[in-house]
């Protein structure tokens, strides 16, 4: 039996952009059930106050997507017992170590020839289609997890915006949800107690003056266009959400409607 969590937003400390997906409608007037789907950002600075809210949660598996360098960089998570944790690393949406030392460690010409104009902009939506053409594995396996026994779940990556928030809208996907509201969930993360920490270097002005903060944007933002894009590589590689679910990801209608028990009301 999953709990219901509170309906004011919790204050997490040492975790961002932390929500239940709980309460989006789908296309056939059901909505999806609260207390059964997580997504955040990474669980590493997690306080002991914030763990112990996390464990209140009765959460049966933690999906991590970050990569190595991820984890190097800001830690494992922190262990909550009795909880399975999954790192199932998807690829960066802004791939590339060397680019990441860049964006932290970059001088602004720097950052104007990688990120300049349309550049940064354009990576990310790159990385959106290219996730769910090469990463049809793992979000295979999310979705035959929840159907089997990993509710209740949370999704997180480094700031729980793309990784999660595409591994999420996927779920919704599967789970018949309306895309406007898929859409809708995935701008939340720009809300500004949600977004991720951008960490730079340099500690002086310079480091992160309004034209640095704006060649990054693309990098922090979530912009529709990116879902879109997702969205419509979909459609251009199966040729529908259906085909791409049971062809793609092996996702049967048998399945499909386990995934319905479980996560919707």
């Amino acid at each position: 039996m999953t709990q219901q969590i509170p309906s004011t937003e919790p204050e997490l400390s040492g975790v961002r952009n932390f929500r239940d997906v709980g309460g989006l409608p789908t296309v056939d007037g059901r909505r999806v059930r609260h207390g059964v789907l997580f997504r955040s950002g990474h669980l590493a600075h997690a306080t002991e106050e914030d763990s112990a809210f996390l464990d209140s949660l009765g959460l049966h598996t933690i999906f991590d997507f970050r990569n190595a360098s991820d984890q190097k960089l800001e830690g494992p998570d922190v262990e909550l017992p009795g909880v399975r944790n999954v790192n199932l690393p998807l690829s960066d949406p802004a791939d590339g170590s060397e680019f990441w030392k860049m964006v932290r460690d970059g001088e602004i010409d720097q950052l104007r020839g990688i990120l300049g104009g349309d550049k940064g902009a354009n990576r990310m939506i790159a990385s959106y289609r290219t996730i769910v053409t090469e990463r049809t594995a793992e979000h295979s396996q999310v979705l035959h997890g929840l159907a089997e026994d990993s509710v209740p779940a949370l999704m997180h990556c480094a700031a729980g915006k793309d990784r999660a928030g595409l591994s999420i809208a996927v779920t919704l996907l599967a789970l018949g949800v309306e895309r406007e509201a898929i859409v809708t969930d995935y701008l939340e993360s720009n809300a500004k107690h949600r977004r991720y920490k951008v960490r730079r270097s340099g500690s002086s002005a310079s480091a992160y003056s309004p034209e640095v903060m704006e060649l990054l944007s693309p990098l922090f933002d979530a912009r529709a266009e990116y879902l879109t894009a997702a969205f419509e590589t979909v459609e251009e590689t199966w040729g529908s959400v259906d085909a791409y679910l049971e062809q793609g990801l092996g996702i049967t209608p048998e399945i499909r409607e386990r995934l319905r028990e479980r996560l919707l009301d």
